[in-house]
């Protein structure tokens, strides 16, 4: 799997950067990645939630931290659950991709940051889960495009809930002031956030 992973990375990552061409308006910024039928297919293959962005940046930006954070019931357990740094060139992509295995009840996430034909990976598994197989899930990720000149940024969740009456998802304010809204997390049982910061 692991290896698929990141044969799925790689591909991703050429076509993305050949794509990214910076222009003023989009400048330190992160969106959401438009994926062709083939690319949506091969992630549908390999995993069973997945988030793709595009990044582009000035030449003063130099790395990228991307991490994950879980919390359960509102509150953090755990706040670099998966954590990856790495050099980043003016453009880019990360990948983000959730493997479940309800029968050993083991989550694994995958991270891959590309960038000018290099590609950083990183493989996490968290075994420490409540019974996620009869939990309703729901995901999503920013609108559309977030700015990077304000720290971190959360770009996406993967939330659990075992309310008999439904669930819903975060709301567009929680993506653009996460600060303000974390008590949105606590309608959930697990929640985890996607976050990244690209630092001078």
């Amino acid at each position: 799997m692991k290896r698929f992973f990141r044969i799925l990375l790689i591909g991703f990552s050429v076509p993305a950067l050949a794509a990214c061409s910076q222009t003023e308006s989009d400048a330190n910024t992160l969106s959401v990645s438009e994926l062709t039928e083939r690319e949506d297919a091969i992630l549908s293959t390999a995993s069973d939630k997945s988030f793709v962005f595009d990044f582009n940046i000035d030449d003063a930006y130099k790395e990228v931290s991307v991490w994950i954070e879980k919390y359960e019931a509102g509150k953090l357990v755990d706040d670099r659950l998966a954590h990856l740094t790495t050099e980043v060139k003016q453009s880019g992509s990360i990948v983000f991709t959730l493997s479940e295995d309800v029968n050993e009840n083991n989550n694994s996430f995958h991270i891959g940051v590309g960038t000018e034909g290099n590609l950083t990976s990183i493989d996490v598994p968290d075994t420490d889960l409540n019974d996620s197989e009869g939990m309703a899930s729901v995901w999503g990720s920013i609108p559309e495009q977030a700015a990077l000149d304000n720290g971190e940024v959360v770009v996406a969740n993967i939330s659990y809930s075992s309310d008999e009456n439904g669930i819903r998802s975060l709301t567009t304010d929680f993506y653009e002031d996460a600060a303000g809204h974390m008590h949105e997390l606590e309608q959930y049982d697990v929640v985890y956030l996607l976050k990244a910061a690209f630092s001078k």
